[in-house]
């Protein structure tokens, strides 16, 4: 039966490679440490050039005794096997069958390898390896890291051997390397994977390790995973086995004593987080056609609807959530404006860091519509960026279900995936909870393979098929809630304040400031710059500044007292404007305060300044408040004193604000302006080096295949020349102008040849051989295309047997002749004497 024709083995472990730029040499040294009965289907994708046929099955034969294939279309994957991707054709793996597709992307933004491994991850899951080699870029990446969170294994070559390590690093900078080695070491490895797993109930040696394993895990990371299912936990616990190449659960629990970073990278084991946008697109169709009319129709609540995502890892499913929402508000009659909060949580806060950039690569939205993507994404270089008016909607925080609180007065809670990974008894508790976390009416959305089981009294089914549940009126049952408890660790030590660093003078001031009040004022007053930078005091103005809280601050709009801040300002803007002095009403410090403060401030005009300055001057106007108020009978004269005060305040705010408004929209204009041409500039310069980028790995890739193949043809030649001069024969070759193009070292006996010789014509040879019709010979035999054969002496009075015969290349066309000269000067002498005897 033909590998073609074979049916897929359900069992067999398919290894995935990824290369670019420089990943020929590390192919051949990954398929020669892997033996030709492994039992691997080993499927290897290339970046190569889209416009020319490849030479990569052939280089790649001579490495392993394996069948190396070029993959054709619905082609079945069997054990020991190498499949090649052929060239412009994206590789994909579906129910253990090849399939071929153009490249959806355009030369140089495509990212054949990810596309390759992230199906190999969903068709054959925990028996999936990614492998990724040299090469330019990061693709390959997040092909490694869904074959990591289905619970398959990566592997990534050492940096230091790469020709090119930017793919290498890049994955191993993405955490998504499992073993990272040379190529050559990679066989042996894999090899290792092959042996068979345990199954079955652990002993009860194997049960004491994982408790312990399970005991260190909560003591380091403060996480309990003991209520995790018993598989889930044998099986991630069975790749650290097979990453370290230790044989059983008791050593692991020994390495994990001896080595407490493993904990970590076990803990990150044990995080699932496969995910997309608008995973499982029926249930979401669903959603948005019967389940979030009926919410938006409901009488709205104070407050936005409120939504929660548990366990949303990289906030695909939120951002989904959020915009569905506003998909199904916008088709609603009702009030357009209805607003949506929705909190997610996750358990890895690696994850939540991830979904609050809101950045996702091209090929994470390849599967939405062009609306989806047009509406809710941003693409910028080879990425996406979630729209800010979704990323709003979504609050992000670092949340453990069996640990902490949860969110409560929900009108929708999705929670898809994440139970099945927990056992019965957890299960138990955690529906109640959620129960108690929705309203009456409340939507509950689960995974495909979830139910609300004993709970089904306090939800009715919305769907069945896409496990969605409305929460019942009826109330939770108090001894049936069982709510988490974490204790929390106390917050870190006050930091401990900064002393104010002295000001510096950059001119001697002091003698300029004292000559100023000594002619014009004596009370308190300040030097300060067009900034409002305090320069130099004089006097105690300790009543009218204080010192900001925090970092030190010497500016005079900080320092200034709450009262004389608004008025101060617009004094200020209008001395650097007008360039004359301003003094101010009378102003209270604080509310009920008796005490007035008149600013007097006054450019600085000094030909030995090179800055613009100005001297603010502090007048205290209690004793002639006084006065004022005794003279006076009318008390309105006072209200209306005060009135006018505080009108001038009023009046000084809103030119301080006008103006602070102006600048501002001219500062964002400008800033704008700015960033949509440097972002555009950006998104050029990203588009040129990726394709420029393609362009090299393709080239490299070629280079890599013609220099294998010029060593084949330099070997080849090699043995040519030896075999030519083992002979004993001497031989010319000429080309079509009778030039001499090869000989050999017998024919050095007959022509005074060397090897700068090479290109002359024939005509020019001196030759010890009496043949003057050697040149017309030759000629004729080129137009004839007629073999000669002569015998001729030479002047030394030996003999030989000339054979002229075209030159024929594989192609079949003629380039020039090939004469021989065999020696028959032995046979010439006993024929001579045969003939006298």
């Amino acid at each position: 039966m033909s590998a073609e024709t074979a049916e897929f083995h359900p069992s067999l472990r398919v290894v995935g490679v990824g290369a670019s730029a420089g990943g020929l040499a590390a192919l051949r040294a990954l398929l020669q440490g892997v033996p030709p009965d492994s039992g691997l289907a080993v499927v290897i994708v290339q970046h190569l050039d889209p416009t020319r046929e490849t030479m990569l099955v052939e280089l790649l034969q001579a490495a392993t005794p394996m069948p190396v294939r070029e993959a054709v279309h619905d082609m079945p994957l069997q054990p020991d096997s190498v499949y090649v991707v052929p060239p412009n054709r994206e590789m994909t793996l579906a129910q253990g069958t090849l399939r071929l597709a153009l490249p959806s992307q355009p030369r140089g933004l495509g990212m054949g390898i990810d596309i390759m491994l992230a199906s190999l991850a969903r068709d054959v899951g925990e028996r999936a390896v990614g492998i990724v080699l040299s090469g330019m870029g990061s693709d390959g990446t997040l092909g490694l890291q869904a074959i990591k969170l289905q619970g398959g294994l990566t592997l990534v070559q050492q940096p230091e051997t790469a020709a090119f390590d930017a793919m290498p690093r890049s994955a191993i900078a993405a955490g998504a390397a499992d073993i990272v080695c040379a190529p050559e070491a990679m066989g042996p490895r894999l090899c290792e994977l092959q042996l068979p797993q345990p199954s079955g109930e652990p002993s009860s040696r194997d049960q004491a390790a994982l408790d312990e394993v399970l005991a260190l895990l909560r003591q380091q990371c403060g996480r309990d995973l003991s209520q995790y299912k018993l598989s889930t936990l044998n099986r991630r616990v069975a790749r650290r086995l097979a990453v370290h190449s230790l044989p059983n659960l008791p050593a692991y629990a020994e390495f994990v004593r001896h080595n407490p970073q493993e904990l970590a990278l076990l803990f990150q084991e044990m995080l699932i987080g496969v995910t997309s946008f608008f995973r499982d697109p029926a249930v979401w169709q669903e959603l948005l056609d019967t389940v979030l009319p009926v919410l938006l129709a409901q009488p709205a609540t104070p407050g936005p609807m409120r939504a929660w995502v548990a366990g949303c890892s990289t906030g695909e499913e939120a951002y989904s959530l959020a915009m569905a929402f506003s998909e199904a508000a916008a088709a609603q009659p009702g009030d357009p404006t209805r607003a949506i909060q929705i909190f997610a949580s996750d358990v890895n806060a690696e994850a939540i860091a991830v979904a609050r950039r809101g950045r996702y690569p091209a090929a994470a939205v390849a599967e939405l519509s062009p609306e989806r993507r047009a509406r809710f994404f941003s693409p910028e270089g080879g990425e996406v960026v979630v729209e800010k008016a979704i990323r709003e909607m979504v609050l992000f925080a670092q949340h453990d279900v069996i640990l902490d609180p949860p969110f409560t007065r929900l009108d929708l809670l999705s929670c898809r995936n994440l139970l099945i990974y927990f056992d019965a008894r957890l299960q138990r508790r955690l529906l109640p909870l959620f129960a108690y976390s929705l309203r009456p009416g409340g939507v509950l959305l689960l995974g495909s393979s979830e139910t609300v089981g004993s709970a089904k009294d306090l939800f009715e089914p919305a769907s069945v098929r896409s496990r969605l549940f409305w929460r019942s009126v009826r109330p939770v049952p108090g001894q049936a809630i069982e709510f988490p408890m974490l204790k929390r660790t106390p917050s870190g030590a006050a930091r401990l304040e900064m002393p104010l660093p002295k000001p510096t003078l950059d001119t001697p001031l002091q003698p300029l400031v004292s000559q100023l009040l000594l002619d014009e004022f004596s009370p308190p007053a300040v030097l300060v710059n067009a900034q409002g930078d305090i320069l130099y005091i004089s006097g105690r103005t300790g009543r009218y500044l204080e010192p900001a809280s925090g970092k030190a601050n010497w500016n005079l709009h900080v320092m200034a007292r709450p009262g004389l801040r608004a008025q101060l300002a617009a004094a200020l803007r209008q001395v650097f404007l007008d360039g004359l002095p301003v003094t101010t009403p009378a102003l209270r410090l604080q509310e009920e305060d008796p005490v007035l403060v008149a600013l007097s401030i006054k450019p600085v005009k000094e030909a030995s300044v090179a800055q613009a300055l100005a001297l603010v001057v502090f007048q205290d106007q209690t004793a002639a408040r006084k006065r004022r108020r005794s003279a006076s009978a009318q008390p309105e004269g006072a209200g209306t004193a005060e009135l006018a005060r505080w009108q001038d305040e009023v009046r000084a705010l809103r030119q301080e604000m006008v103006a602070s408004a102006e600048e501002l929209q001219a500062t964002n204009e400008e800033l704008q302006a700015t960033n949509e041409e440097l972002q555009s500039a950006n998104e050029e310069l990203t588009t040129s080096k990726e394709e420029a980028q393609s362009m090299n790995e393709e080239l490299q890739t070629l280079n890599s295949e013609l220099q294998s193949k010029l060593d084949d043809l330099a070997l080849a030649q090699s043995d040519m020349q030896n075999l030519l001069n083992s002979t004993d024969i001497a031989t010319l070759f000429l080309d079509g102008a009778l030039r001499v193009r090869r000989y050999t070292e017998q024919i050095t006996r007959l022509f005074h040849l060397r090897p700068a010789d090479i290109g002359r014509p024939l005509s020019d040879l001196a030759t010890t051989l009496v043949y003057p019709q050697l040149e017309d010979d030759a000629r004729e035999t080129l137009r004839s295309l007629n073999f000669v054969e002569k015998q001729v002496s030479t002047q030394s009075g030996q003999w030989y047997q000339v054979r002229i015969k075209p030159y024929r290349t594989v192609a079949n066309l003629i380039q020039g002749v090939v004469i021989t000269f065999i020696d028959i000067t032995a046979a010439k002498e006993l024929e001579a004497r045969l003939r006298s005897g």
